[in-house]
């Protein structure tokens, strides 16, 4: 058997910490660092850096030619060669995909649910655009889980970044969830018609969305001439500014032009199949207003968004 025999205690003997030493501590600070940066933007992911120019296109009333409008100013902001996507708010089937003749089956409620990623969903339109069916999938956010929100919202801020222009077209009427989307974008556009009723419910939303601290609210005056387009938009303005102290922006007129009805038929945008028809005049005018505008742009549309619906939802 083997005796152990104890050794007398002695101090340690002090080394100096060698360059290697030095080295593996540098890098384990580092690392802890880098896994305190990514749980913090985990904890609370941030919208990537853009310059993109998100536009909400909404009525008071449906049948107003809302979305035939979006598509086609879309259209004439990518023959501009602008980046440009739009993002489908309707509440029910995707008039979008109809209109300019695409099939889709996926959208963003399959993304939301985690079935799809982004990149997945996303259409390829008519000059170039790109199109995002399936918006009102967005409002059931506030109830998923905070991974599944986390991703989907860098998901989107990804595909902002990647274009000049958004355009979203809100879906017809005034329902609960157009508020949070129009507040978001950095200019809001209201169509309405001649008719006496499609006047008084785009007045309505431009009081309802009104807001002197959000997006700028302008007028959208379809199947209407020139001059009378004028008379209405002064007296929407007029009204604006005496009772809601709200100056409206641009004003666009949009005559009234057989060639749209054809070109819901053909499911093409009449901006591709008649360039120079009265109502291409009238959205290539409204393009070129844009593109000569200097907006200021805040960025991060979808976490304004996102902001906006967890509140809802809270």
């Amino acid at each position: 058997m083997t005796t152990l025999t104890p050794q007398p205690w002695m101090p340690p003997v002090y080394r100096a910490p060698s360059a290697n030493d030095r080295n593996q501590r540098d890098q384990a600070r580092a690392l802890r660092s880098l896994i305190e940066q990514r749980s913090h933007e985990a904890a609370s992911p941030a919208a990537i850096p853009s310059h993109c120019h998100t536009i909400a296109i909404t009525s008071g009333k449906g049948g107003v030619g809302k979305s035939v409008l979006a598509l086609n100013l879309a259209v004439a902001l990518a023959q501009r060669e602008q980046r440009v996507a739009i993002l489908d708010g309707s509440w029910g089937l995707g008039n979008l995909e109809l209109l300019c003749g695409l099939n889709g089956y996926w959208n963003l409620a399959h993304v939301v649910t985690g079935a799809r990623q982004v990149d997945d969903i996303v259409l390829h339109g008519p000059a170039g655009i790109h199109l995002i069916p399936g918006a009102s999938g967005l409002t059931d956010l506030g109830t998923c889980p905070t991974h599944v929100q986390q991703s989907l919202l860098q998901q989107l801020n990804a595909l902002e970044a990647e274009h000049d222009y958004l355009i979203i077209d809100t879906g017809g009427g005034v329902h609960p969830y157009v508020r949070p989307f129009a507040a978001a974008a950095d200019s809001v556009f209201v169509v309405a018609t001649p008719e006496p009723t499609a006047i008084a419910e785009a007045y309505a939303t431009i009081k309802s969305l009104h807001d002197p601290r959000g997006a700028e609210l302008s007028l959208v005056i379809n199947r209407c001439h020139a001059e009378l387009a004028t008379k209405i938009g002064e007296r929407i303005e007029l009204t604006a500014r005496s009772f809601l102290h709200a100056p409206l922006g641009l004003a666009v007129s949009i005559a009234d032009d057989p060639v749209v009805a054809y070109s819901v038929t053909q499911r093409t945008p009449f901006f591709s199949l008649a360039p120079s028809s009265v109502a291409s005049r009238g959205v290539r005018a409204w393009a070129d207003a844009l593109l000569a505008r200097s907006v200021s742009t805040a960025g991060g549309f979808f976490k304004r968004l996102w902001d906006r619906l967890e509140r809802r939802a809270a």
